[in-house]
């Protein structure tokens, strides 16, 4: 069997320019590519998913051992791998293959939360690297050992300072001002006043028919006086007219309706003029309408109606009550059902009544003229009733004068 030798070109490798894909990329390296196109810094990260810088340093680092709890590990990465647009789980794998980190059961000690100190914390990240955020050079963390005053600013004490002048001046000038305002101040006169005269307009004695005492002083008039204690309010000129206020005439004593003197004497009688003449006192009203009442001397249903078809009064009228009836244009219609016990008193005189005991009326009309014309005066031998109300009306009248 007859075989080919190999040839030496075959056996060598050919060198060749290697691509991106070549080279074999972290995922740190990956996340922190994706994060600078980003454009976001562990700050901005911690900020916006409430992850810790250093936690995601420690994402980056594939250094599981930078997380207190390992049970939030995978939370952890799965989150930042989310928010930097990559696949989750890919991520997640990823991470546990570099670093050898395995997910562990929840009862077990390594699932537990991790104490370090803070020389194993701050050796994390090898004894060749400084941890970036234990140093004093990061932006974000002091030094544990850092005290208060090497916070401050001298800057802001001295903005504190001017701040704190400027109120103590305003509130020590407003303190003054409002002191000086409250104070009263009492100044003394060189001289106390003396009283030269008593002035008594009702006292006489000692003075003049000139009004001028023996010692030359005049005692002041009394509008002199009137004027010099009147009000403010009255110093102005008073009008007074001449003649009375209106408010006090009488017509009856003055002018055209002026009452006659009544005569004394038949001289005076003669002289007295007559009724018509010019002194008489003319007589502008009319005498008002004389009242037209209903009166009930028993038990009886009426209703009143006006002219149009108001119903002004109706109920039942007990014995002794009476209504008077209103006095309009137009009179009123009367409907009642006892007809025997119904009357009209028209000036002090009865009429009536209506009609028969047990008869119902309609339709009368309650004005003077027909009351007048068509019912005759009331005969109190007729009707108990009517006699025993006119006795008690009678008695009732004399008790009262």
């Amino acid at each position: 069997m007859i075989r080919r030798k190999p040839s030496r070109a075959d056996s060598e490798e050919i060198a060749k320019p290697k691509g991106f894909d070549d080279f074999q990329l972290r995922l740190g390296d990956v996340m922190r590519g994706e994060r600078a196109t980003m454009g976001k810094s562990l700050l901005d990260v911690q900020r916006e998913l409430r992850i810790k810088a250093s936690y995601i340093a420690a994402i980056e680092n594939c250094d599981p051992s930078a997380f207190d709890t390992p049970g939030f590990i995978a939370g952890y990465v799965r989150s930042y791998a989310r928010y930097l647009n990559m696949n989750p789980d890919e991520a997640y794998d990823t991470f546990c293959q570099e670093s050898g980190f395995t997910v562990a059961h929840g009862m077990s000690s390594e699932a537990s939360v991790v104490k370090k100190s803070d020389a194993a914390a701050r050796g994390n990240m090898g004894a060749g690297r400084p941890d970036p955020f234990g140093s004093s050079a990061s932006p974000f963390a002091g030094v544990p050992g850092d005290t208060i005053l090497s916070q401050i600013e001298p800057r802001a004490i001295g903005s504190m300072l001017v701040l704190v002048t400027l109120i103590g001046g305003l509130g020590y000038g407003g303190w003054t001002v409002l002191r000086e305002v409250q104070q009263v101040q009492v100044a003394p006169v060189d001289q106390a006043p003396v009283v030269l005269s008593d002035l008594d307009p009702l006292n006489a004695n000692g003075l003049s028919a000139t009004g001028t005492g023996s010692d030359g002083f005049s005692a002041p008039s009394v509008e002199a006086l009137d004027r010099l204690y009147r009000p403010q309010a009255l110093d102005v000129p008073v009008l007074v007219a001449r003649d009375a206020p209106i408010s006090t005439l009488d017509p009856r004593t003055v002018g055209t309706f002026r009452a006659p003197d009544l005569p004394q004497t038949p001289q005076q009688a003669q002289a007295a003029p007559a009724p018509g003449s010019q002194g008489a006192v003319p007589r502008v009203v009319e005498d008002g309408a004389p009242q037209l009442r209903m009166v009930a001397v028993r038990p009886a249903w009426v209703r009143v109606t006006s002219a149009d078809g108001t119903v002004v009064f109706e109920g039942i009228m007990e014995g002794g009550q009476s209504y008077d009836v209103p006095a309009t244009e137009e009179p009123p219609t009367l409907r009642v059902g006892e007809s025997g016990a119904i009357y009209f008193d028209l000036n002090g005189a009865l009429y009536g009544p209506v009609g028969p005991r047990g008869t119902v009326t309609a339709n009368l009309a309650l004005s003077v003229d027909q009351v007048s014309q068509t019912m005759a005066l009331a005969d109190l031998d007729r009707d108990d009733d009517l006699a025993r109300m006119v006795a008690e009306a009678a008695i009732s009248d004399v008790a009262a004068d």
